[in-house]
């Protein structure tokens, strides 16, 4: 959406695509203590969110979009935007963790302070909802799942994906979804799909749940019944990434687990254009990663 100009329209141009990416520090300027050349580190999505909640200062200076991002083979940013990635993962596997990652996490943790026994709800098999399979699964949770494909639903059930539905076979998920949790609904939904599937996910959720509404990847709706949301006193909670506070949290779980993030393809950097149109195809499953030459 970013390169085809519909994400924001008004986006000053020339800009620099991508808002992920990891690498090794080459130099670092006057005065600057915490890194050294050498360091391995990614940068933050926002680089002006340091820590603590939001605001409309701290939301700009997003890598891609406000600023030039990280499809480069050199970039420059300040100190405090650079996160150090876990030693265990590759350079391909910390440039997944910036966006993807960071707004799963958020969505969990923050937003709904999953516990275990807990039902999370993810839709499809992309960036956000591949993490938050793996953070949920990671806390002790239950994870169940909507997809186009019987194909990624089977891959996500080797990453412990409980249950799984496909959508196209059964449009009326919401009730598959309730059956699962004994008519109850789940704890938490990981909304990506946006207008397109806010209503059902509502339907989906129970008395007192949450919804982490995090996309916009499905058409417009005629309109969402809010009434459901009074009565079953759902919390519609919009996530947009976190902080740099939140990603080295993240980090730390990361590294205590040993986890790995699931990279679906990798594509030399002469070949960006194919990876943006492989993944308008949504035919990847976790995250697509541009390897500098």
């Amino acid at each position: 959406m970013v390169v085809q100009g519909r994400y924001n329209p008004k986006m000053k141009l020339p800009r620099v695509p991508c808002s992920d990416g990891a690498g090794e520090v080459v130099a670092v300027g006057p005065g600057v203590t915490e890194w050294q050349p050498g360091d391995r580190v990614a940068g933050a999505f926002f680089q002006n969110w340091i820590e603590g909640p939001p605001s409309a200062a701290k939301q700009k200076g997003a890598l891609g979009g406000d600023i030039d991002g990280m499809l480069a083979t050199e970039i420059v940013l300040p100190a405090s935007g650079l996160v150090r990635i876990p030693e265990h993962l590759t350079y391909a596997e910390g440039a997944t963790l910036p966006c993807a990652a960071v707004t799963a996490w958020n969505a969990l943790f923050n937003v709904a302070s999953t516990q275990p026994g807990d039902t999370v709800l993810i839709q499809g098999t992309g960036g956000v909802s591949i993490f938050a399979l793996q953070f949920a699964k990671m806390a002790g949770a239950r994870v169940i799942g909507i997809s186009s494909s019987d194909e990624k639903l089977e891959r996500a059930r080797t990453l412990g994906l409980d249950a799984g539905l496909n959508y196209r076979d059964n449009p009326d998920w919401e009730k598959w979804v309730n059956e699962q949790t004994g008519g109850e609904g789940v704890d938490l939904a990981v909304e990506v799909g946006g207008a397109g599937t806010l209503a059902q996910a509502i339907r989906a959720t129970r008395v007192g749940g949450t919804i982490a509404q995090i996309g916009v990847l499905s058409g417009p709706n005629e309109g969402v019944d809010i009434r459901p949301v009074l009565s079953k006193q759902i919390k519609v909670h919009g996530v947009y990434v976190g902080s740099r506070a939140d990603f080295l949290v993240m980090n730390k779980a990361i590294a205590q687990v040993s986890l790995r993030p699931v990279v679906d393809s990798l594509f030399p950097f002469s070949a960006a254009p194919a990876a943006l149109r492989h993944m308008e195809s949504a035919g990847h499953f976790g995250k697509i990663v541009i390897a500098v030459e």
